[in-house]
């Protein structure tokens, strides 16, 4: 039965299908499938070559011949599973007797056919499946996703590093900065949530149905079964799995590093969420345009309209993301006893806060790749605010001891239209150095920006 995008229950297999395509093979049940698969093979081979004398080990045509198993694993080898998983009503048992079926008319992998799954739980193949998939997501996916955002915004820090913009502190106006800055301030906190993302350990754990080699310590009491599961764990893929050993479990792997990394990327959307916020006022502002796209429609009723929706698309769908991840980093590092049912049914969801994440960072990077600088709607915002400036001149008044410097500002200048004469009548009438006078009266709101520019730059390249 197939189904077309426009009939998709969720948006992200029907509107949006197409943004979403580098995470579907990765992150669907096809994608699962093909983990379970990578990791019952791997398993398989580690096995033959263990020593044990029942299963000698495998010779590198069978080796080649199951590693194509992983790497050629298709659509319709995910089809044929469910169709065995229709009888065995089991899915990871459905994978294992896939698997067996593909040593039929190969002698040397029939007979050791009951090595495949041996002394495993479902689990054991369930939380290394998951990982695997955790891992190509956040490092083929979602990282490189970040790190295109990043780079857009390092460069409009360092392109827009002296564009004075009025501040607004509690929705007023407050003292300039320039557009670079701001966005510096954006770039900062993301690379650090970035790299906390990319630091969090991807954990396996491969020891049985309650955590303690019970099954694999009766077949062979005095091998180090520990040590095998931690080798096959740890060894880089395809030979091994390349993940973090997880020598303390229950059934399940704790899920912790799990919560540590939905997390991680709550707290990086966040951050997106409030520059996508910040972005959709400076487009309001005037202080960006967006570049016209031929055909577009703003409104059904209103020509004129060219609407920030990319900005606003970011923000809903960023919050759809954070809701998941934050359910699943809540839930799943609790399980009753050794173990229930509840982390697996919200585990098939990770795909979809991942992939609400990744279609926010696609609208999030077209928005940015329509704005426009409005110099002029900056400058004129600017000289309308005079009143800015009445904090650099009493920082002046105090340091030549003025006495309530702070007090005749505000008198002058608190919930007032300031013009320019007026401050400077004000200035001229100081009792400080007159040279200090002229520095003040040369002082404008697009002047009065700090080191705002040279922090830019050193976010965003360039000279300080």
């Amino acid at each position: 039965m197939s189904f077309a995008p426009v009939s998709a229950l969720s948006p992200l297999d029907g509107r949006y299908a197409g943004k979403l395509a580098p995470l579907r093979p990765l992150m669907s049940e096809q994608g699962y499938m093909h983990r379970r698969v990578q990791v019952e093979v791997a398993w398989f081979i580690a096995l033959s070559d263990a020593g044990f004398a029942e299963f000698k080990p495998l010779t590198p045509g069978a080796r080649k011949y199951l590693m194509g198993l992983v790497s050629h694993f298709s659509e319709a080898d995910a089809l044929a599973i469910k169709e065995i998983e229709k009888t065995t009503n089991h899915d990871v048992k459905a994978v294992e007797y896939w698997i067996k079926s593909k040593f039929e008319a190969r002698p040397e992998l029939e007979s050791a056919a009951e090595f495949v799954h041996f002394a495993c739980t479902s689990e054991d193949i369930n939380n290394t499946s998951h990982a695997l998939q955790i891992q190509a997501a956040r490092d083929q996916v979602v990282l490189p996703a970040l790190d295109g955002i990043l780079a857009t915004l390092r460069k409009m820090a360092g392109d827009f590093a002296a564009v004075p913009m009025l501040s607004r502190t509690h929705g007023q106006t407050a003292s300039p900065t320039t557009v670079g800055k701001e966005i510096a301030n954006v770039v900062v906190r993301l690379a650090k949530a970035r790299e906390q993302i990319a630091a969090v350990k991807l954990m396996g754990k491969m020891n049985g149905a309650v955590g303690n080699y019970n099954a694999h310590l009766a077949a062979w009491p005095d091998f180090d079964w520990e040590a095998f599961s931690r080798k096959v764990v740890e060894t880089p893929a395809p030979q091994g799995l390349g993940l973090v050993f997880q020598p303390f479990s229950i059934q399940i792997e704790p899920h912790d590093y799990m919560a540590e990394l939905f997390d991680a990327l709550a707290r990086a959307n966040t951050i997106l969420v409030d520059f996508s916020r910040d972005v959709w006022g400076y487009i309001s502002l005037g202080y960006f345009k967006q570049r016209l796209k031929a055909g577009e429609i703003g409104s059904s009723t209103m020509p004129h309209k060219v609407n920030p929706i990319d900005f606003e698309n970011a923000e809903g769908n960023l919050g759809l993301a954070n809701a998941l991840l934050r359910h699943l980093s809540e839930k799943l590092p609790i399980s009753r006893w050794q173990r229930d049912l509840t982390d697996s049914t919200v585990l098939r969801n990770v795909g979809v806060a991942f992939g609400y994440a990744v279609l926010a960072y696609a609208s999030l990077a077209t928005g940015l790749g329509k704005l426009e600088l409005n110099e002029a709607a900056l400058a004129e915002d600017l000289d309308s605010s005079w009143e800015v400036l009445a904090e650099p001149i009493q920082t002046v008044m105090r340091r030549y001891g003025v006495a309530g410097a702070y007090e005749k500002l505000k008198e002058v200048t608190r919930g007032q239209a300031v013009t320019a004469e007026a401050l400077h009548g004000l200035i001229r009438s100081l009792e400080i150095p007159e040279a200090e006078k002229e520095r003040l009266l040369t002082m404008t709101p697009g002047s009065y920006t700090g080191k705002a520019a040279e922090l830019a730059r050193r976010v965003g390249g360039g000279q300080a």
